[in-house]
């Protein structure tokens, strides 16, 4: 799927909406190491951007952003609109990553 046919909003400027797919998603639960969980508390001691929590985050949210493209194209879409993300804490260090959003189909 084009990267470009991926949007937060309901509409993508030059292309018709043809067919509504329904909702797709992607769904990852991650846990920080023993090690991720020491270093970023020894990184909190000094402040500013905890680097370790943040790449865990980052990496979390683009395997769920894939995820959900996967499911698109499973289901023959070609865009994606209307995309989040929402994270729950399922546990102490145990978070659910959720992107999703409408499968479309388009014409340019």
């Amino acid at each position: 799927m084009n990267r470009e046919n991926i949007t937060t909003a309901f509409e993508l400027p030059g292309a018709k909406i043809t067919k509504n797919l329904g909702l797709v998603r992607g769904i990852i639960v991650r846990s920080r190491s023993v090690i991720g969980s020491i270093g970023g508390s020894l990184q909190t001691i000094i402040g500013g951007n905890i680097t370790i929590f943040t790449k865990l985050c980052e990496n979390t949210r683009e395997d769920s952003y894939e995820l959900m493209i996967k499911h698109a194209e499973e289901l023959g879409a070609n865009a994606i609109i209307g995309v989040r993300y929402d994270a729950t804490e399922i546990l102490g260090g145990v978070t659910e990553v959720l992107c999703y959003g409408t499968a479309v189909t388009i014409e340019k």
